[in-house]
């Protein structure tokens, strides 16, 4: 009997940045688990190329993650599309790439249940650091990894002292992207570039700021991060467009209920409880 699922047409995360010490790959994993869809979207950022080709850093919960895309894509029949983020650049020089079930883009248009023409991009191309000045990304992606090494050990502190969890990073971040989205007009190039598509939406990444909201006659939709936001956007059998908190998520399920699956004895005629 299969377990308790949300059960939705479309899901779409971005910016897991799977090969660094900060994705909450833990966390991803379960929210993909407990989730089955048609359609699912990368959007971006899935898998961290930067720090790959300067460090090794693979545990076994990011391998997880491919293998339940993969099985979602075998078992499950989801259509799975990949779209090129900055960190993993390296696949423009594949794209675009199309077997059966999987797809390599650089943007893709997603329609709605109820008609709906949405714009599907990473958002780097917008991003004027990132485009323009790659040493200053670099830079940056230098001196935020930083930021959360210091965020872990302040932590720790607070933990000892009894302390919740406080986001140092998250807030400096916010104001450091809020900086950059300015300069580069981002938010607003993104939605006059979907309204030229012929689009009503459109969805993005890039930022690690979730977001839903109307931007003139656009519907904007930023899907966070893996990070610290722990964001995504679900359509809804209805075509009815959300964006799910992991925090709000886990009041229906539970990583300790996960936890015990995972640690329960197999059965050698039990159905696979992987997504």
């Amino acid at each position: 009997m299969e377990k308790h699922l949300l059960k939705v047409r479309t899901v779409i995360i971005s910016d897991v940045h799977l090969g660094t010490r900060n994705c909450k790959a833990e966390e991803v994993n379960h929210f993909l688990k407990h989730t089955r869809c048609e359609k699912l979207i990368l959007n971006g950022d899935i898998i961290d190329g930067w720090r790959l080709k300067k460090s090794a850093f693979w545990p076994k919960a990011h391998t997880r993650f491919l293998r339940i895309v993969l099985k979602k894509m075998e078992k499950r029949g989801t259509r799975v599309v990949y779209l090129r983020g900055n960190h993993d650049d390296l696949l423009s020089h594949f794209i675009p790439v199309r077997f059966k079930s999987l797809e390599i883009v650089e943007d893709h248009v997603h329609v709605t249940a109820d008609g709906r023409r949405y714009f599907v991009l990473h958002g780097d191309v917008f991003d004027t650091v990132t485009k323009n000045f790659v040493f200053l990304a670099y830079l940056g992606d230098w001196g935020y990894r930083a930021l959360m090494g210091l965020n872990r050990l302040y932590n720790q502190w607070r933990a000892w002292r009894g302390k919740e969890y406080y986001s140092i990073s998250k807030a400096i971040k916010a104001r450091v992207k809020r900086a950059v989205a300015h300069v580069s007009n981002y938010e607003l190039h993104i939605a006059e570039l979907a309204k030229s598509r012929g689009c009503t939406g459109v969805m993005c990444g890039h930022i690690h700021t979730a977001a839903d909201r109307m931007m003139g006659e656009v519907h904007y939709l930023n899907s966070g991060d893996w990070v610290e936001s722990l964001t995504a956007i679900v359509e809804h059998l209805d075509g009815r467009l959300e964006l799910i908190d992991f925090a709000e998520f886990l009041r229906s399920f539970p990583m300790q209920a996960d936890a015990a699956d995972e640690t329960a004895p197999a059965s050698p005629v039990a159905p696979a409880t992987d997504a």
